[in-house]
């Protein structure tokens, strides 16, 4: 589904990526490990569009994606999370699911002026499917809430179900279980197993191994933004590369 081949990305001096190269596979979940600083989200970042890369090409689906805008990479069926959530807080957790559908006739002055009843159709549409979505990710019962109420492990999930309001092939994951407590992170594995089971793609950049090594099918493991290794959790967690990468850090690798 997605073909990451030999991406470099520099900022001044430091080498953020180093010739990585990597396959996703479709309906599958990526785990995407290291230690910080080694590239994790300036790879997530060069995916999406947010940077672009001096050297080599991603192509998802058989289509060159390298040189295309986040908004134009959005519209081929890759979103993104944020480590640090991007929810609007002003506005309900439905106002926040109703604000990312694409396509959206309403934003285009003459449709709005002439296609008033498509416009109604799609917006009563767009409202039943963010009442389901919320209803995955476990937040129907708080559609009337402000964001800005929402704990952080909710405000995750909101950000997971705004995505998947962009009908989305694959979805990228940016410390899903980070500062979350164990209930919410127990309740975003079950969402993201859900939409695994229903054929939704996942690349996941986290720093909980026990998280990762029990959600993930494959792993790649970057360090100082070269891929040192790649495969099941089962071999991840004895690769010597992969120690000696973590080594000195609290990480507990599942082994």
């Amino acid at each position: 589904m997605l073909r990451v081949e030999n991406i470099k990305k520099s900022f001044g001096g430091l080498v953020a990526l180093n010739e990585c190269s990597f396959d996703i596979e479709e309906n599958s979940i990526t785990g995407l490990i290291g230690p910080n600083g080694s590239g994790k989200t300036t790879l997530f970042n060069v995916i999406t569009g947010f940077y672009r890369s001096e050297e080599g090409e991603i192509y998802f689906k058989n289509l060159n994606i390298s040189r295309m805008s986040p908004h134009e990479i959005i519209q081929h069926g890759i979103v993104r999370t944020f480590q640090i959530t991007r929810v609007f807080s002003g506005l309900t957790v439905l106002e926040n699911m109703l604000y990312a559908p694409k396509h959206q006739l309403g934003e285009k002055l003459l449709r709005a002026l002439f296609q008033i009843g498509s416009i109604r159709d799609q917006e009563k549409a767009n409202r039943e499917e963010a009442i389901e979505l919320l209803q995955i990710v476990g937040l129907a019962d708080l559609h009337a809430e402000y964001a800005e109420n929402l704990s952080y492990g909710q405000k995750k999930l909101l950000e997971l179900g705004r995505a998947l309001m962009t009908s989305p092939e694959l979805i990228l994951l940016d410390e899903p279980a980070a500062g979350i407590n164990p209930t919410m992170v127990k309740k975003m594995r079950q969402v993201i197993q859900e939409l695994h089971e229903q054929g939704k793609t996942f690349i996941i950049i986290e720093h909980d191994m026990k998280f990762v090594m029990g959600i993930c099918e494959r792993i790649v493991v970057l360090d100082f933004g070269l891929k040192i290794a790649e495969g099941p959790p089962r071999i991840i967690q004895n690769d010597e590369k992969v120690m000696e990468a973590y080594l000195g850090t609290t990480y507990d690798l599942g082994a």
